[in-house]
């Protein structure tokens, strides 16, 4: 199985720390964000990894490489300026392949491992979904006793930013901007995505107040 992380983002939210540091560099408990899916893509045997760049493309480049200092082979897709995260997707397909593949928001951190959920079988996605967290108190989906993820109803769940994906919920878009979230549920209101609670660690690195409490919680405990 391949794996895409999404890091194509401008980083706003990071400001001043992204003034000049793209967020997937920014250091945390000794390295870069971004190294630490890669270690955890790797231990799960994920040897094929897509990560779509746009803000500062070539210090992430730089950084990185090709990846054999991972033990796995990157590939880049470049965007001139964001695509959001289905357009950056839709553009990654030819580097994807047609199997379906993990996907990782650039800007979360989760001790989840992507060996760790089911296969897809005849779903479109299978998300990541977690308690809500304080700073987004009404959630995004419901999941069902069954296993199934619904736009509307209650009790809600917030999408980690964690995924199997099948290329098809995609593949048909035309290429450009969009957002995966329409078609999350439209694929919902089909049947075709099926959700895991996860109940372990995770957190949304999407001010600096919550990096730098990531930074103190894995300095305590690594991982």
């Amino acid at each position: 199985m391949k794996a895409m992380i999404l890091a194509a983002g401008l980083g706003t939210r990071m400001r001043p720390l992204t003034d000049h540091c793209p967020k997937p560099l920014l250091p945390v408990a000794g390295k870069p964000l971004i190294v630490h899916h890669l270690e955890r893509l790797a231990a799960a045997g994920i040897r094929e990894v897509v990560i779509n760049v746009s803000y500062r493309a070539e210090q992430i480049i730089e950084a990185l490489g090709d990846g054999r200092e991972f033990g796995m082979t990157i590939a880049w897709s470049r965007e001139d300026t964001p695509l959001e995260t289905g357009g950056g997707i839709r553009r990654a397909l030819p580097l994807l392949g047609e199997a379906p593949f993990w996907l990782v928001n650039g800007d979360v951190w989760c001790d989840i491992a992507p060996d760790a959920l089911p296969p897809l079988n005849e779903d479109l996605a299978r998300l990541v979904l977690v308690d809500n967290p304080d700073h987004h108190p009404d959630g995004d989906f419901r999941l069902d006793a069954a296993g199934r993820v619904h736009p509307t109803g209650e009790p809600r769940l917030t999408y980690a930013g964690l995924a199997l994906l099948d290329p098809a919920l995609v593949a048909c878009h035309d290429d450009g901007a969009f957002a995966l979230a329409p078609l999350l549920r439209a694929a919902m209101d089909a049947g075709q995505v099926a959700g895991h609670h996860h109940r372990g660690a995770w957190v949304d690195v999407g001010t600096p107040a919550r990096l730098e409490a990531l930074d103190r919680a894995l300095r305590i405990r690594p991982g």
